[in-house]
């Protein structure tokens, strides 16, 4: 293999056996299941990066199901989501997330900056009760429950929330652990056809692990449980801003 074989190959590790197919990707009955709840603002700037800026004190814990996406399979994930403002223009900072599959978690690090590790997340819906659970190894971190659609919610405002623009930080070290890229990555969502969605009573329940520390953002208020099943193309991203460029 010459290095132009190598160049034109190279999307991907590994190089003879990739982890991932190339982009973009789609996914069908995606569901969403989100609890946005109210937290401690003096927390949830502490983590938020510039240049993104605060705008609520704000969290959306999500659980997504996806059984169809490109390349990716069959797989669920759980996390959080933080309003955030760049230049002018809202969308939501993608804090933290949690995931069953291998394929996703390497192809959403390496390409987007998704923020991904391994657990095992659950979303399911057990008799009136739209449950999801995330557990990191044997230890339970998160629980939330909603009412298995009690109201529909307008469709178009549900397509909305899900093109909304989404920003992520992408961190790869140098071999000599230093960051060799360190990005603002901002990425949409588009094609999105949503079957339904829906509202109604909620509850969130978060738990203290010292690796999936999901809970240092409290729980102060739940604000709304939301239902979402929807088909989406998830597109490749856009640098925004480089922070090593100085």
């Amino acid at each position: 293999m010459n290095e132009k074989e190598v160049r034109e190959r190279a999307f991907a590790m590994p190089l003879t056996s990739p982890a991932y197919p190339p982009g973009p990707y789609r996914f069908v009955n995606r569901e969403f299941f989100i609890v946005a709840y109210r937290t401690d603002p003096e927390r949830l700037k502490a983590v938020i990066p510039a240049p993104l800026e605060f705008t609520e004190p704000i969290v959306k814990y999500e659980f997504i199901r996806m059984p169809d996406s490109t390349g990716f399979g069959d797989y669920t994930e759980s996390g959080q989501v933080i309003p955030v403002s760049f230049r002018g223009e809202k969308g939501g900072y993608v804090h933290a997330m949690y995931l069953d599959c291998d394929p996703p978690i390497a192809g959403g690090r390496e390409l987007w900056g998704f923020p991904k590790k391994l657990a095992s997340p659950v979303l399911k819906v057990e008799k009136d009760t739209l449950g999801g659970a995330l557990r990191f190894g044997s230890v339970p971190v998160a629980v939330a429950t909603m009412g298995y659609k009690h109201r529909a919610l307008d469709i178009a405002k549900a397509r909305e929330s899900v093109e909304a623009p989404g920003y992520l930080l992408k961190i790869i070290p140098h071999v000599d652990g230093t960051p060799r890229i360190c990005e603002l990555v901002r990425y949409r969502c588009g094609d999105v056809t949503v079957h339904g969605a829906w509202t109604g009573p909620a509850a969130l329940e978060l738990f203290h692990h010292a690796l999936a520390p999901v809970a240092d953002l409290p729980v102060l208020e739940v604000l709304s449980g939301t239902h979402i099943l929807c088909d989406l193309t998830l597109n490749l991203g856009t640098v925004v801003h480089d922070y090593l460029v100085k």
